[in-house]
């Protein structure tokens, strides 16, 4: 037996000067709410997969974060959801991506992983599959708030003045993905993360929060969920990159993240973050914006929770 452990994000990309006090409480209790959820899970016996998804769908539902409820709206002015799940004791995942009407889209990727022989599902398919497994649709309407509605209108008048959006503000676009990664009493590990995309994406384009390996990680040594700008965490495979850097070079989480998050894919143009939860219970939270929403809690269900990256937040000791 070991002290479970269980580590979310809201997003990476948090700037100082699109916040209030009053968003900064809500995100705070947001993150609070999420990890309680997920240890109550953990407290009770239950596996990591399952603390996994409690702490993702609290944060599905609240409107402040960019998946679920709050998710992004496409050039088209539609809600596009993705997420994807990985259980690091069998290797098992799943996955969905450009669904419309799923309230819970990681509940969708856990279905497809436990009850489908596939891994990936994606749009009207991965709707119907969720109609087979008893999930409720619900109207595409309930993913409209009127926040993102004006950040897309923001975008396409950027789009028709042609303007050129400078590295900062096309890097902001992919942010606010959410994720936890979790490690049970019997030391299993699992991940997952849910995201609404980029504000004004075309084509069905999707990033990497459905990709396993790229956006979603985990195995028995280590588990991941990244949050950035997609196409770079795609192109590295980057929560696989930092799960063997652990396993094959001993790295530690902090030494595998800052390669990966801090100096690999910025060099490359990209920016972002993650969660990492090793299973001797290390962890690291590598951003390299101003801020990422983000947390975790213990054994002693005490949340412990930051916002911005110089905000206090102090990790527990592995057992090395």
């Amino acid at each position: 037996m070991v002290p479970p452990l269980l580590v979310i994000h809201g997003g990476a990309g948090v700037e100082r000067a699109q916040m209030t006090p009053q968003i900064e409480a809500q995100a705070r209790a947001a993150l609070e709410l999420a990890l309680r959820n997920g240890h109550a899970r953990l407290k009770a016996g239950k596996p990591a997969l399952d603390a996994v998804t409690a702490a993702i769908a609290v944060l599905e539902d609240d409107p402040l974060f960019n998946a679920g409820r709050g998710a992004v709206f496409t050039h088209d002015g539609r809600n596009e959801l993705d997420a994807s799940i990985m259980d690091g004791a069998t290797l098992a995942a799943g996955a969905v991506a450009g669904v419309h009407r799923v309230r819970h889209p990681v509940l969708l990727a856990r279905a497809v992983m436990e009850h489908s022989p596939h891994v990936m599902m994606v749009g009207t398919g991965a709707e119907q599959f969720a109609v087979e497994q008893g999930f409720k649709l619900v109207d595409p309407a309930y993913f409209r708030t009127e926040k993102r509605w004006q950040d897309l209108q923001k975008a396409l008048q950027e789009d028709a003045a042609g303007e050129k959006l400078g590295a900062r503000l096309a890097a902001l676009k992919h942010f606010g993905t959410v994720g936890a990664v979790a490690r049970d009493s019997e030391g299993r590990l699992a991940a997952g993360t849910s995201t609404g995309g980029m504000t004004d994406k075309r084509y069905g384009r999707v990033g990497d929060s459905p990709i396993v390996g790229a956006g979603t990680y985990a195995n028995a040594a280590c588990a991941v969920s990244g949050t950035g700008w997609g196409e770079f965490y795609i192109r590295v495979s980057a929560a696989r990159e930092i799960c063997l850097r652990m396993a094959m070079l001993d790295e530690s989480a902090q030494q595998a993240g800052q390669a990966v998050i801090n100096d690999e894919i910025p060099q490359m143009g990209g920016d972002g973050g993650a969660i990492i939860l090793g299973a001797d219970g290390s962890m690291a939270l590598p951003f390299n914006t101003e801020g990422m929403y983000r947390g975790w809690i213990g054994a002693d269900g005490v949340p412990h929770v930051a916002i911005y990256s110089g905000d206090p937040l102090a990790l527990p000791e592995p057992a090395r």
